[in-house]
Order: C-alpha cells, then sequence, then structure tokens
C-alpha cells in the first residue's frame, strides 16, 4: 500500500458519502486526500485509487489531469501559486510574482534545486480584493503579498 492506514479512513469516509454502487463519486476527495499524503500523484498513486474505488485507472487519470489542483508531476515542498488573473495582476501581481521568481531564482513551473519550492501560475482563487493573492499546497491562502509579507512567507516555509 502506498498510502497510509490513517489516509484509508479518510477516504473509506468520503466514499460513504455515496451509495455503494457510486463509490467513484468520491474520486477528487480521495486524489486530494492522497495528494497531501505524498505530495504528487504519481501513476503508481493513481493506479492504487482506481484499485481501491474499483474505477478504471484511465479515469482517475483524467480527473488528476483535468484539474490544476492536483500534482501529476513530481513538485516542492512547498508548492507556490500565484493569481495571474487580471484582477491581481493589475493590484500588484506582477511585481509580487516577479519578486518570487527572483527570491527563489526559479520561474513559473519550475522547482528550486533543493526541492523546497514550486512556483506555478494560478487562476482566480476568488480573492480579488485580496490582491496579490498566493496559494500555498492548495490549502493556505495569502492575501496582499509585499515584498516583506513574501520573505516572511518564504522563511517559514523553509522551517
Amino acid at each position: 500500500m502506498l498510502l497510509s492506514e490513517q489516509a484509508y479512513k479518510k477516504i473509506d469516509r468520503e466514499i460513504a458519502k455515496f451509495p455503494p454502487e457510486q463509490r467513484q463519486s468520491a474520486v477528487m476527495a480521495t486524489l486530494a486526500i492522497a495528494q497531501v499524503e505524498t505530495n504528487w500523484l504519481s501513476p503508481e498513486v493513481m493506479q492504487e485509487i482506481a484499485d481501491y474505488l474499483r474505477m478504471p485507472a484511465i479515469a482517475v487519470q483524467e480527473v488528476a489531469t483535468f484539474y490544476n489542483m492536483y500534482n501529476t508531476k513530481p513538485v516542492g515542498k512547498s508548492k507556490i501559486s500565484v493569481c495571474t488573473n487580471l484582477p491581481c495582476l493589475l493590484s500588484g501581481g506582477e511585481r509580487a510574482a516577479h519578486y518570487l521568481k527572483e527570491k527563489l531564482g526559479i520561474d513559473y513551473r519550475e522547482t528550486t534545486e533543493d526541492g523546497q519550492f514550486t512556483l506555478l501560475e494560478g487562476e482566480c482563487m476568488g480573492a480579488c480584493g485580496d490582491a496579490p493573492v498566493m496559494l500555498v499546497n492548495n490549502h493556505r491562502m495569502c492575501s496582499f503579498m509585499s515584498n516583506e509579507k513574501i520573505d516572511a512567507l518564504v522563511e517559514e516555509l523553509k522551517k
């Protein structure tokens, strides 16, 4: 098993939300649980999920590759998505992204040599009034990202 017993307990709770014959409906939640544990969804992890949900592996892969919150390639320990939609760009997003790129020494879709950070462009995160906005590992929204806040975030994530 590639996932822990605790992960399977969480997955079973998600599966229980659906009728038994529709357990595959828990695929998105299952992918999210697996990704939190493994940091990315390898073909082997997706196969294990497919087997557990009793669905074709290609169907799991289709879901994982359709939505941008799933990592189907290795990423750094901290994946930072910078909102690049127009409202964020016009409210300092471009400046924040440039500063972060310079600070980390990488561009979008790259990972630092130490494997600590991956930087991605993100679609609208629904917080235009808080621009510029960044999302860390799909779970933590960071708003009003000044250079000082970016410095503090990077230092915190290094620990």
